[in-house]
């Protein structure tokens, strides 16, 4: 494993280098347009391969087909224990993280097998809180570096760790340096999911704690979707220079991924009516607590496809073959939302509704595959129906 890994570091550095890539002060942003760039644009391609962009798009000039399929190659690894993050690391593997004991776990793709990378420290897990997203560095072949947004007694915050694989196992995370800190906790609602977007930049969804007002509140970071350096700062090109906000009004973003034309979408938790699947604008307004769904007015950014709350509750999204997948938990059912350009190209359609459990998180695995994880351990730290896993999905 440790060859392969070393083979993919090295030919992921070239992957870098190639794609210029920009800097961890942004001095290449103002080249890329985040909602607008398209393959006639000059934005640069991702740096972190299918975990950000997702698969291949459908052919050029095709909108993928009105019905797919999912089918589950193989389950990769079970007996997971509350998991909530999944991110790959060049070569293959896969990192995972468990909400309620604080590790980062190893799975070897091939073989399944699970080593234990470490404990990330001051981790306060209660309700929803925990260890919750992560993400590879853009530069892991230089820089070694994984980001981890968690819960902590006073606060949500993020933090970038050094990943040491020539440690014992158990053994192989540096101390933890904030890069954030102040992201408002709570029982409920903390958001979670960090992702690095093609412009090398790091990207967080936040929620908005239980207290609606937050969300409306342009300097609190709860509610939001933010948009940083790897260093933690405002990143260049954000609608208020200086601020961390990328876009606003949401009650609980737990989703990103970014198309084939770096368009950056994102799911929101409903509260009894309607789940989302939004585009986001940046500066956009998406309305709650005024506005749950489609408001149908010029004040809010209106969602491109929703749910009902008990059909979806939506987690982890990934893109693929011209569809966002959608990883529902209390629909418990994988979600296609095909797409042409930035509208519906058909009815979404759910896929192994009941068979899996809660579905936690979805990312794309290359190809037509998704890494697919399961979450059966509610907020109140009980399993469900079974143990938690990691499947490989071939979907179109």
């Amino acid at each position: 494993m440790r060859g392969r890994t070393v083979a993919a570091a090295l030919a992921a550095a070239g992957v870098l280098f190639t794609a210029g890539c920009s800097s961890s002060d942004g001095a290449e942003e103002g080249r890329w347009s985040p909602v607008s760039a398209g393959p006639s644009g000059s934005s640069p391609p991702s740096a972190t391969g299918p975990s950000a962009t997702g698969p291949s798009a459908s052919p050029a000039g095709k909108g993928p087909p009105a019905k797919g399929s999912a089918e589950v190659v193989r389950t990769v690894t079970d007996s997971l224990k509350a998991p909530w993050g999944l991110a790959p690391l060049p070569g293959g593997d896969l990192l995972v993280s468990l909400r309620d004991d604080g590790k980062l776990v190893r799975v070897d793709t091939g073989s399944g097998k699970k080593t234990e990378v470490g404990t990330v420290p001051g981790v306060a897990a209660a309700g929803e809180g925990g260890l919750l997203g992560i993400a590879v560095s853009p530069r892991f072949a230089s820089d070694h570096f994984v980001y981890a947004y968690l819960t902590t007694e006073s606060d949500n915050r993020i933090a970038r760790l050094l990943y040491d694989e020539r440690k014992p196992a158990g053994q192989q995370l540096g101390a933890p340096n904030t890069v954030l800190r102040g992201i408002p906790k709570g029982t409920v609602h903390n958001g979670g999911r960090i992702a690095f977007g093609p412009d090398g930049m790091l990207y967080a969804g936040t929620g908005e704690t239980g207290e609606r007002g937050l969300a409306q509140d342009r300097k609190s970071l709860a509610g939001k979707i933010l948009r940083m350096t790897p260093e933690g700062r405002p990143a260049e090109g954000n609608p208020d220079p200086g601020s961390l906000v990328w876009s606003w009004g949401h009650r609980n973003v737990q989703g990103l991924a970014w198309d084939a034309d770096n368009r950056l979408w994102a799911s929101e938790f409903g509260q009894d009516t309607w789940d989302e699947l939004n585009l986001i604008e940046p500066g956009g307004n998406y309305g709650w607590p005024k506005a749950e769904g489609r408001a149908g007015g010029k004040d809010f950014v209106d969602p491109v496809a929703q749910w009902r709350t008990s059909q979806s509750s939506p987690s982890g999204i990934a893109w693929a073959g011209g569809s966002v997948w959608m990883a529902g938990l209390r629909g418990e059912a994988l979600w296609r939302v095909p797409l042409k350009g930035t509208k519906e190209a058909a009815d979404p359609q759910p896929f192994l509704k009941g068979k899996y459990g809660r579905l936690r998180a979805a990312v794309a695995a290359g190809g037509d595959r998704l890494w697919v994880l399961t979450n059966e351990t509610d907020s109140r730290g009980t399993p469900q129906k079974g143990d938690d896993r990691i499947l490989e999905v071939r979907v179109r």
